[in-house]
């Protein structure tokens, strides 16, 4: 997908009329003085961003991506954009990825977070949760009916609440066409009594709000997108990479951290056997944890 296109899409949802309903979740709030976990939180990783978490009996899943292995171009001014997208086949069937969900996730709507196979596959009318009324717009656009605007909800008895972020450094967000295309992309807090509380941080990379939200929730587990995406031309990346592992366990040394978001898109410059060699040299391997594709982690 070339920025030209990621413009063009956002610009087409803005267009559609915002007089549509939205099935809005209720704000809701967890007890502080919950007891200490006592259920096991579940979370299976599928491919690239796209995990299923469960709390008791209500699963998530989150950012599907689920064509085919070399579906779609590599993205257009990125590293290894010759390599087409998908690079790797989904673990288990789609019948399988979507047994079991109650509800769907998009942090954003970048094609390795939400694609055209995920749209034809998902039921019409199941919640769905999204950052903005634009991606709201714009999925409502795809025939969905029941978007929900997340900034602070209620679920099923998991309070999910948004936490911001940056999808790429301060220099690549200087460059507005390269800003419009990046966008935004939001990480998300799940807590529920009873249960350790899960903090998805999403595409972004470490900024105040990541440190703000490891204060103020406390998550036992920290799920970070690690593959560490490169723009050609730039310095950095336009998401986390094993130097923010490291710091994320040492911001919350009492949490495990779980990476994702890795091998499966041709711009991500770091692999899991990469992370796993720097957690090793690092001291820390016994509080990351590394999933294959179709891995599940019980908490």
């Amino acid at each position: 997908m070339t920025m030209k296109t990621l413009a063009s899409s956002l610009a087409v949802a803005l267009s559609l009329s915002i007089a549509a309903t939205f099935a809005q979740a209720q704000p809701a709030s967890v007890d502080a003085t919950a007891p200490a976990a006592t259920e096991a939180v579940q979370l299976q990783q599928i491919r690239n961003a796209t995990v299923k978490i469960t709390y008791g009996d209500t699963t998530f899943l989150v950012d599907p991506m689920l064509a085919k292995k070399g579906t779609y171009p590599g993205f257009e001014g990125t590293y290894r954009s010759n390599l087409r997208n998908p690079l790797v086949d989904l673990p288990m069937s789609e019948k399988e990825v979507l047994a079991g969900i109650d509800a769907v996730i998009v942090t954003h709507t970048h094609l390795d977070h939400w694609d055209d196979a995920a749209q034809e596959l998902l039921p019409k009318d199941i919640p769905l949760f999204v950052q903005n009324l634009a991606d709201a717009l714009m999925i409502r656009g795809q025939g969905f009916t029941n978007v929900r605007v997340l900034s602070r909800a209620e679920f099923n008895g998991v309070t999910l609440s948004q936490v911001g972020g940056q999808h790429g450094t301060d220099e690549m967000y200087a460059v507005a066409e390269l800003a419009t295309a990046l966008g935004e992309a939001m990480g998300v807090v799940f807590q529920s009594p009873g249960y350790d509380t899960l903090y998805l941080v999403g595409d972004t990379i470490w900024r105040d709000e990541v440190d703000m939200a490891l204060e103020d929730y406390g998550p036992q587990i920290v799920l970070i997108n690690a593959g560490y995406a490169m723009m050609n031309g730039f310095d950095g990346s336009i998401i986390m990479g094993k130097e923010d592992v490291l710091r994320a366990s040492q911001a919350a040394p009492d949490a495990t951290i779980v990476a994702t978001h890795m091998d499966a898109i041709n711009h991500m410059a770091l692999t899991r056997e990469e992370l796993r060699e720097y957690v090793q040299e690092q001291g820390i391997a016994d509080r990351v944890e590394i999933p294959e594709d179709g891995a599940t982690l019980n908490f």
